[in-house]
Order: C-alpha cells, then structure tokens, then sequence
C-alpha cells in the first residue's frame, strides 16, 4: 500500500466559497468542483498547512497573509485501490476578490447553498453537507468514506481527541 496525502482550501468571503471548476483529471473525464489544493511535497509531509497555503497561492495568487483564520477542520480518509489517501481539509476567510488565472480550471465564488448542487467528488460532497449542516464544533472531524451493507457510500465522522492515555 502507498500513501498519498493531500491539503485543500475551502476560502470563505461572506456567504460565498471559492471553489475550482476542474476541467477534468486522471480520476475523473468530465469537469468536477473542489476547494482549492493538491498533493503535499515531500518537505511538507509533516506540515499539510503550509502545502495548504502552497497549493492556494499557485491556484489563485491568494498569499497566506491574505487568509485569516485558517483552521484544519477535516482529515478524510479513503483507499482507492492499492492507495491510502489522506486529505486535510482547512477553511479560512479572505477579502481578496480579485484572483490569478488557474491553469487547473475555473475560479468561481459559490453562494454557500448552492455547493452541493455541483458535481464534486463524493468524499468532499459528504464533508461540505457535514459542514455546512453540523453544528460547528472545536475539534477535528474525522471522515471515512466506505461502503454500506447494501454497496452504498457511507461516511462515518469521528471528533479527533486525544484520549489522555498511553
């Protein structure tokens, strides 16, 4: 099994998000929706924020000074085939408006209750309906993206707690 581990941005400005239109990817054909993120470089493995801020700024110019609080809010989990995949998921604000050209797609600034009416990967689909239904909580949620017994996606959430023993 190998690891692929990942950070993504979910910026907010009001009451909308800024989401990237992909035109397409190696996983999927058609053009999908996402925050805005990538895989982490060797360097950040133990450091998914500043890969955070890394893939922000190469997507849409956005700096890090120009978020403000930044939170890691979600790790979610899958395997895909052979694969491990970790994804830290953090939402922040921004006043910037004005964005760089994406070579990865399309910026647009989505009103909030319109998000899960794109077509979006389904793990991140389950954790913006977490989001943006759940009360909002001070730890992190853990997700885990499997199968019912019926061979349906399900999710199941966890808070992130260290437990106080050995």
């Amino acid at each position: 099994m190998e690891v692929r581990q990942m950070a993504t941005a979910y910026l907010l400005n009001e009451d909308k998000v800024l989401m990237l239109k992909r035109l397409g990817s190696r996983l999927h054909d058609e053009a999908f929706w996402s925050g805005l993120g990538g895989h982490l470089e060797p360097e950040e493995l133990s450091h998914p924020k500043e890969a955070c801020i890394r893939e922000v700024y190469e997507e849409s110019g956005i700096q890090g000074s120009d978020i403000v609080d930044l939170e890691l809010k979600y790790i979610l989990h899958r395997i895909k085939n052979s694969e491990i995949r970790l994804q830290y998921v953090y939402f922040g604000k921004t006043d910037m408006v004005d964005l760089a050209a994406c070579d990865e797609g399309e910026l647009i600034w989505v009103p909030k209750k319109e998000l899960l009416h794109l077509t979006m990967s389904r793990i991140n689909s389950f954790m913006l309906e977490h989001y943006l239904t759940s009360p909002p909580s001070q730890h992190i949620m853990v997700g885990t993206i499997t199968l019912n017994k019926l061979g349906k996606p399900l999710m199941q959430w966890s808070e992130l707690k260290d437990p106080l023993i050995f």
